[in-house]
């Protein structure tokens, strides 16, 4: 590229003087291209060890004057083709204009000007970049693409210098991380090292530390072991490489392609050497983990982070934590674990103003809700600008009504302005006793009506029960109490502050009044269900007539869904657990419906109205049990290989006896996936929801782990898997709830009994409390660091299921062994996969329909199958090799859809590989017929067939008859072993007998075509 002039004082050092001329020298870099001797060796290898590489390039043209000692750099290339393309353009251009000024510095003057001029015209044509990279990144990604061949579209993220461990001896060198691809690069005295690795590959990633290794990063290939160390910071390498992995699992999981934010806000301050896809990885990064810990929607970006504390009224202090800022929300995370969360929607928010400094109370915020409650942070160290973006998000915030159903929220004159239960309007139409509802038809879904009952089904099929007004009735009013004082000292609703308190009492048991109010509140639903007030409705409406796939088996699984209830065996039950499944199936057609989702929306549906279900139904399958309810169930494969990395470090001794079982895949499955309820009596089952609502998969993993423990000595002296499956079966079927006071509901459950002994029962409390008292050091961080590793672990072994599927299916019709056709298919996935990621992502991903079988998943359009042609056929004739390949193309796409799929790839592949003369000829006489023809060239080829008269073809049948009989029957020995027909012979019988054609004219054309080949054998030979 030209260069703006730039003065150069040593010439010659490093560098290869290769053409001159009076004013001009083009130079090449001592260690680029051949020759060099040591001194080039040297170079390059600092070159690339000092990453001067990526700044400068191997090719330049100076200018020079006979007289002056000065140089000027006026162009630079990465290529001989690039710098030769300049340097004729110099000679062609200026070299006669220059000769006829007498002074040197009117020459140079002169050159330079002309250099700027050109310059200006090639900016004037670019198109303005909407993020500028700075400009040594620049120059590296530049590097980048020439080294391994990488187009335009493939982006740079960030680049590290490090060490590859090749054997025991490491290679300095520079590690690029883009976006689909790994690629390392080192020049060590004349040896190259050159590694591209794509991140769908990777089944391993893990940072170590070892004897060999100090403090390195081990990538591990279904091929390959790789190992890179000496990082100057290895931390943030580490976690970029994570999260490039992590996007790659996700395209091969669900089609979702890498996609920059463009709307990503500039730096306050210019970052050096920070790319604009690092920032925008590193806001996804922190968006992520701010989401799932204040458990906000899917859509919610982190606007920025400070420092502060906040008075807590309930015991008189400043904690010290983080204020977090988004669109919607102003969040607090106490630095002590537990010590205090908190969650402000702006749509509550009514006053934001800064109170007066103090020596106790530095640069202080207060703001106000609805509800009366008032919040003080302080310590805030830029106060006005944090004011100031606040206010901007309010301005932005729509006035959104406290709920989106008909309830009426009344409030506690005790707490002003806390949001409390809901009551239920004496003039709801639901508002009617159990045995009306029962009498009444489902409710319609006309336009106005509400879709369903403003309360769970609980409270419409309770049965008079003793209970109620007994001990257990007591006992569940003092729960009650208990969580009114709570409200009374921490607040109501989503702005209630949640504390060590608030986790105390969930674990002894929500009660049933409350219990809906408050999963919603945990869970994060509620905020969803706010902001979209008829959504639900809507959808509804939309999807009630439409039947598909997911509504068939909905319909199989209705009845199944806890029929032991009562609320289940009527219509009204039914009718509602259907439109919450349809709706979820509607909204969500990627997962649509899958088995265990029934289960948990009849629970929630006893306790929630259909609205709250289905918020609830949403809060699970895309964000607390992300991937559990698909077709491959990988969220929960992932989750069982949690819980046997734990078994591993908590429960030693039982570990390795439970894989040789084979019982943690069982088990583990039914447990997630239905969150107990399948496996527990519902009334305690439903406790272990409670928890999770609060605490999110750690508890379902903290509990898992006291069932085993609780069973160790049994499970060791178990034999089978059958026994294993017994014990744990009795124990969970005898976990009791002595606190419900609803009636015990029959557990359909395999009745599990043996033995002498009755079973002994477990209070569900006491299970509880022993997984906090001897697994509550679990993290929920560090249970995110184990999913990414288990889900590249989970993904790459259901791709390995899937290729060995694909195979097996295809191998008993085709030519190829077992190992040539898993080779194709990584080939053909590969290419697939490059459509993703450097062409229309879009369409590349709606080509690929997971419910579809594995064969096909993936399909490949023409222009792709025209490159995979062109690399791996034996067909490949010159410039006619496109046309050949898209007749074939359109020869192999049976259903006419312009895509084919693996096995129709390897079906043409195995004809030109694998097949006979004749399965050839068959071939190439199609490749000249519709469908292999266009429309175009279908018309040719009927003009073409006209062209061959009767005369002329007995004419040419005749004199080549001749040929053969004058030349002897030596001649037609290829012809008589290859094709079968003696010389001499007409070609009619083979003809006939390989094809059959309706149409007289294609047949005789096929016949002509097939005596013209053997014409020119003959004649050649």
């Amino acid at each position: 590229m030209w260069l703006g002039p730039e003065e150069v004082l040593l010439a010659g050092a490093l560098w290869v003087t290769e053409r001159a001329n009076p004013f001009f020298l083009l130079q090449r870099r001592r260690g680029h291209g051949k020759g060099g001797g040591l001194t080039g060796l040297l170079v390059g290898t600092l070159d690339v060890v000092l990453d001067s590489s990526a700044r400068v390039a191997p090719y330049r043209i100076l200018h020079q004057t006979q007289d002056s000692q000065v140089y000027w750099a006026v162009a630079c290339g990465s290529s001989r083709k690039e710098i030769t393309k300049h340097w004729e353009w110099l000679e062609n251009n200026l070299l006669q204009t220059l000769s006829i000024f007498d002074n040197e510095e009117d020459i140079t003057t002169f050159v330079k000007g002309k250099i700027h001029g050109i310059i200006a015209e090639e900016n004037k044509n670019e198109q303005p970049q909407s993020e500028e990279d700075p400009g040594k990144f620049k120059e590296a990604e530049l590097k980048m693409r020439k080294q391994f061949g990488m187009p335009e579209v493939e982006k740079l993220v960030n680049y590290y210098s490090c060490s590859y461990w090749k054997g025991r001896v490491p290679r300095q060198g520079w590690l690029y991380l883009t976006v689909n691809h790994l690629c390392f690069y080192s020049f060590l005295l004349g040896k190259e090292v050159t590694l591209v690795i794509q991140w769908v590959d990777v089944t391993q990633l893990e940072k170590n530390a070892t004897l060999l290794f100090p403090e390195c990063i081990k990538v591990n290939t279904r091929d390959n072991e790789l190992y890179f160390s000496m990082f100057l910071n290895i931390n943030e390498t580490f976690k970029l490489m994570e999260q490039l992995a992590n996007i790659a699992m996700r395209q091969l999981l669900d089609n979702e392609s890498f996609l920059q934010d463009k709307s990503l806000p500039k730096p306050r301050k210019p970052l050096k050497n920070i790319s604009a896809l690092k920032r925008d990885l590193d806001a996804r990064a922190k968006n992520e983990c701010y989401r799932a810990t204040f458990r906000l929607p899917k859509d919610e970006c982190l606007d920025g982070h400070t420092d502060c504390t906040l008075w807590t009224p309930f015991n008189k202090m400043h904690i010290p934590g983080q204020m977090f800022v988004s669109n919607n929300y102003i969040c607090f995370a106490s630095k002590a674990e537990e010590a205090c969360h908190l969650i402000i929607p702006l749509r509550e928010v009514t006053i934001v103003e800064k109170a007066d400094s103090s020596s106790v109370l530095p640069s202080p915020l207060s703001i106000s809700t609805k509800s009366k409650m008032t919040f003080f942070f302080a310590n805030l160290k830029d106060r006005d600008f944090l004011v100031q973006r606040i206010s901007d998000f309010l301005q932005r915030t729509p006035s959104k009504k406290p709920c989106s159903s008909d309830r009426e929220w009344k409030w506690n004159l005790a707490d002003p302005g806390c949001e409390e239960v809901p009551e239920l309007p004496s003039s709801s139409p639901l508002a009617v006793s159990p045995t009306s509802a029962l009498s009444n038809r489902p409710v319609s879904f006309c336009a106005g009506e509400v879709p369903t009952a403003s309360q769970g089904l609980l409270k419409l099929f309770r049965r008079n029960s003793e209970e109620l007004l007994g001990p257990k009735g007591a006992k569940e009013k003092m729960k009650e109490e208990s969580w009114n004082i709570h409200f009374f000292e921490y607040g109501r609703g989503m702005c209630m502050y949640r504390t060590a308190k608030t986790r105390e009492l969930v674990q002894k048991g929500i009660p049933e009044n409350l219990r809906g109010e408050l999963w919603l509140l945990f869970s994060g639903a509620w905020n969803e269900m706010v902001t979209h007030p008829s959504y639900y409705a809507d959808l509804v409406e939309k999807s009630m007539g439409k039947y598909n796939l997911a509504t068939e088996e909905i319909e199989r699984d209705l009845h199944r869904s806890m029929p032991e209830h009562p609320a289940f065996q009527n219509e009204l039950g039914i009718a509602a657990l259907r439109r919450v499944l349809t709706a979820y199936a509607f909204r969500n057609p990627t997962i649509g419906y899958c088995q265990a989702m029934n289960i948990v929306t009849s629970v929630l549906l006893l306790y929630c109205n259909e609205e709250e279900a289905f918020w609830l139904l949403v809060a699970l399958c895309e964000r607390m049990l992300p991937d559990y309810y698909n077709t491959r169930v990988v969220g929960a494969l992932v989750d069982q290989g949690i819980f046997e990395e734990l078994t591993r470090e908590y429960l030693p001794q039982l570990s390795e006896k439970m894989q040789d079982l084979g019982v943690i895949s069982t088990i583990s499955l039914s447990w997630f996936l239905t969150l107990f309820l399948s496996v527990m009596p519902f009334e305690s089952a439903v406790v272990i929801v409670d928890c999770f609502f609060y605490e999110g998969i750690k508890f379902i993993l903290q509990v898992s782990l006291a069932i085993l423990d609780a069973n160790m000595e049994k499970l060791l002296q178990c034999c089978d898997e059958g026994e294993a499956m017994t014990i744990l079966g009795r124990y969970l079927d005898n976990v009791v709830n002595r606190q419900s006071v609803s009636p015990p509901i029959p557990h359909l459950h395999a009745l599990l009994t043996s033995g002498d002994d009755p079973p002994l029962e477990i209070d569900i409390f006491e299970l509880i409390k022993t997984s906090y008292e001897k697994f509550s050091s679990l993290k929920a961080d560090d249970i995110e660091q184990m999913r990414f590793k288990q889900r590249l672990k989970v993904i790459q072994s259901l791709e390995d299921t899937a290729k060995k599927s694909v195979v097996r299916a295809v191998s008993s019709d085709i030519g190829f062994s077992i190992e040539e056709l898993e080779e194709l298919y990584v080939v053909f996935k590969a290419k697939y996969l490059m459509s993703c990621y450097w062409g229309n992502n879009r369409a590349a991903a709606a080509r690929r329909d997971q419910s579809l079988p594995y064969l096909e998943q993936y399909r490949i359009d023409m222009e792709q199958f025209k490159e995979l042609f062109i690399g791996l056929t034996p067909w490949s004739c010159g410039a006619h090799t496109p046309v050949l390949a898209g007749r074939l193309f359109r020869l192999l796409d049976e259903n006419r859809d312009s895509l084919i799929n693996f096995k129709e790839f390897v079906t043409g592949m195995s004809g030109m590989y694998h097949g006979d003369l004749t399965e050839k000829l068959k071939v190439l006489y199609k490749l000249h017929l519709p469908p292999a023809l266009n429309p175009e060239e279908a018309e040719s080829a009927l003009e073409a067939t006209s062209y061959f008269t009767e005369d002329v073809t007995t004419e040419e049948t005749q004199e080549d008859k001749g040929r053969r009989n004058e030349n002897g029957p030596e001649k037609g020995n290829f012809i008589t072993s290859k094709v079968g027909c003696k010389p001499g012979n007409s070609l009619m019988p083979y003809c006939s007998d390989s094809f059959t054609y309706q149409d007289h004219n294609i047949f005789k054309s096929c016949l002509v075509s097939c005596q013209l080949i053997v014409f020119i054998y003959e004649k050649s030979s």
